[in-house]
């Protein structure tokens, strides 16, 4: 699998390089207005695109957070893969957030599954099922799977995976991001309760959004 960078995601580079370059052009033929814009693109590309590290819990039968951002959901939802109703917590991003995504749990890869779609908000129950996403089947350590999404939003225009199917990560590992406004679904396996309500704001790899019914993250 791709490695992230530490600082800022490498999907941000080209973006930060052309907006700094065009910036500098316009600042030398004095047309300082358009190099103002620039300058203050230049500025929110290395803001979106930023990737701090995260405190991840170590405790057992835990889930955190795949994305930063406000939940806007919790309920029981159809699987992705199954089609069986799970619950589900669903983490809206806006462009403000820290958009690098971060694996919930310890596990493995079993299967992923990109749909290509549309770019309606976000929020709206049809970006499940009309919006491009990016499905992932996750057997965690004790065998059991989760499911997770990343949707594209209404801005959003490409999401970015870097891992495959086999591929092993911990809890809180980055495995992907969406460019600009987004949202991504996490569907719980049986015997694990959502820990977060509606309208929280949470970290990706960081806030404990479910943990098993019986454990006290020990």
């Amino acid at each position: 699998m791709q490695k992230a960078s530490y600082s800022i995601t490498p999907e941000g580079f080209p973006v930060i390089g052309l907006t700094a370059l065009a910036a500098l052009v316009f600042a030398l033929i004095d047309c300082w207005l358009v190099a103002v814009v620039f300058l203050l693109l230049c500025w929110f590309s290395v803001h979106f695109f930023r990737d701090p590290e995260r405190v991840v819990p170590t405790g057992t039968g835990l889930g955190v957070s795949p994305a930063d951002g406000r939940i806007i959901k919790v309920q029981p939802m159809p699987d992705p893969f199954t089609g069986e109703p799970r619950m589900c917590v669903c983490i809206f991003m806006n462009v403000f957030n820290v958009h690098v995504n971060r694996f919930p749990v310890d596990g493995t890869v079993n299967a992923i599954k990109y749909h290509p779609g549309k770019y309606f908000n976000a929020a709206w129950d049809k970006a499940v099922t009309d919006n491009e996403r990016c499905s992932y089947d996750i057997i965690d350590a004790d065998g059991k799977n989760w499911s997770m999404v990343q949707i594209a939003g209404l801005i959003a225009r490409r999401i970015v995976c870097r891992v495959e199917e086999g591929d092993n990560l911990k809890r809180g590992e980055r495995y992907g991001m969406i460019r600009f406004g987004s949202r991504v679904d996490v569907y719980l396996p049986e015997g694990y309760e959502p820990k977060v309500v509606v309208g929280e704001h949470v970290f990706a790899g960081q806030t404990v959004i479910a943990a098993k019914a019986d454990s006290q993250g020990e």
